[in-house]
């Protein structure tokens, strides 16, 4: 038990703080608690989730973490000491708890963590807590998971996390909120609002650490994180969707993959060179010719698409298929980096703000830090990013002042 919560006589006592109290008042549809570290923020979870079990009854629910080891030394103690006390069961070999009311009626809470997301499409659900949502192994795909199997009961969400990247959580949640979707609802605390957590401690963090790290993981707010790789790309660089004439070339960037393949269609205005990326998609479990289908069904592409330079053969399959792809014009990463860089810094490059899956790579892609919190040369979980190799080989094969210097697409 923690001193959030007690049971006495077998009669449970909560006693949350303001910022949890908040979170237990609001009856958004979407409640994510954005708060300092050790604010209080899991303790919650299996509260919450309790009170909408029992008012939604028997069912599947979701419990889902970042990683199994969060899953495994933090989130799964928190859920089993708190639901234990009411009789539930825990299953190790299905990780899940189950509670049973009379025969052939129960209750099952599926507890996940995000960063394996093909177990969060198992069940149909009718409510889910999301812990640690805001670290960068909780992808959006993680979180359109979770929506899909809320869909048929139009089921609730409490997020609760310190955030780490302006990613989808941003860009998707928060974003939304600050516009006035009343679908979504922000509770944002720092650590001390936690009565447990040592003011001096507090202090001290304020003190000795980057501005930016403290106001992230100590007071719960947004702010770009050292390391980030495309903190160029910023609201200047998103557009509104908008019908592309038909006169505009269109091309595409391609980043092969066994499991994913991603594709970037983009369009470029001949007026000024101006370049828009306009949809996405990333694909998984295809023949080469169902990629191929796919790249070419929207419409008739007017110039190449580009992948990796060591992908050979890959373009060779593709061109079997139907569609000729060209190496990069730029083969080294960082080289790249820098020419998507500048093509955001000058404003010459833009993105819908439909392309949810493209902003939430570029909010998260980083460098690792090093033991002073500096970014180092290396890219954090570098192989994650295939939206954004494609832009790079995309914005490495397009030469502006020549919108028709590629080979043009047999259709």
């Amino acid at each position: 038990m923690t001193a959030l919560y007690q049971i006495n006589k077998g009669r449970l006592t909560v006693q949350p703080h303001a910022g949890q109290m908040a979170a237990l008042d609001s009856r958004a549809r979407f409640t994510f608690i954005i708060a300092g570290t050790q604010g209080g923020k899991t303790s919650l979870s299996p509260v919450w989730l309790h009170r909408e079990i029992q008012e939604r009854g028997e069912g599947d629910y979701i419990a889902a973490t970042a990683t199994y080891d969060l899953f495994k030394l933090k989130f799964l103690p928190e859920m089993r000491n708190y639901f234990e006390l009411f009789g539930w069961q825990y299953a190790a070999s299905e990780r899940v708890l189950t509670q049973e009311y009379k025969p052939r009626m129960f209750s099952r809470i599926i507890l996940r963590s995000a960063n394996a997301p093909g177990g969060l499409e198992s069940a149909t659900a009718k409510a889910a807590v999301l812990d640690e949502c805001g670290q960068d192994e909780f992808r959006l795909e993680s979180w359109e998971a979770v929506l899909r199997r809320l869909s048929l009961a139009q089921g609730r969400v409490l997020g609760a996390t310190t955030p780490y990247n302006v990613g989808w959580l941003k860009t998707q949640v928060y974003d939304r909120w600050l516009a006035g979707d009343t679908d979504y609802k922000i509770i944002q605390f720092r650590s001390i609002m936690n009565p447990s957590f040592p003011v001096a401690e507090y202090e001290r963090a304020k003190r000795t650490l980057p501005a930016w790290k403290f106001e992230m993981f100590y007071n719960g707010q947004f702010t770009r994180p050292a390391g980030l790789i495309y903190g160029d790309f910023t609201e200047a660089n998103k557009v509104e969707p908008f019908a592309i004439p038909a006169t505009w070339p269109r091309y595409m960037g391609v980043d092969f993959g066994a499991i994913h393949t991603a594709k970037l269609w983009a369009a470029q205005d001949p007026s000024n060179n101006f370049v828009y990326v306009y949809r996405e998609a990333l694909d998984g479990n295809m023949t080469t010719a169902q990629q191929v289908a796919t790249a070419k069904a929207h419409e008739r592409l007017q110039a190449a698409g580009r992948g990796a330079a060591s992908e050979e053969q890959q373009r060779w399959d593709w061109q079997a298929a139907g569609l000729a792809v060209q190496k990069p014009g730029v083969i080294d990463v960082e080289a790249g980096i820098d020419r998507v860089i500048a093509a955001f810094k000058e404003k010459r490059l833009y993105v819908f703000s439909s392309l949810a899956g493209l902003i939430d790579e570029l909010g998260t892609y980083a460098r690792e830090l090093d033991e002073s919190g500096q970014p180092t040369e290396k890219i954090k979980n570098k192989n994650d990013f295939h939206r954004l190799d494609a832009l790079r080989y995309l914005m490495c094969g397009m030469v502006f002042g020549n919108s028709r210097s590629m080979i043009a697409f047999a259709g």
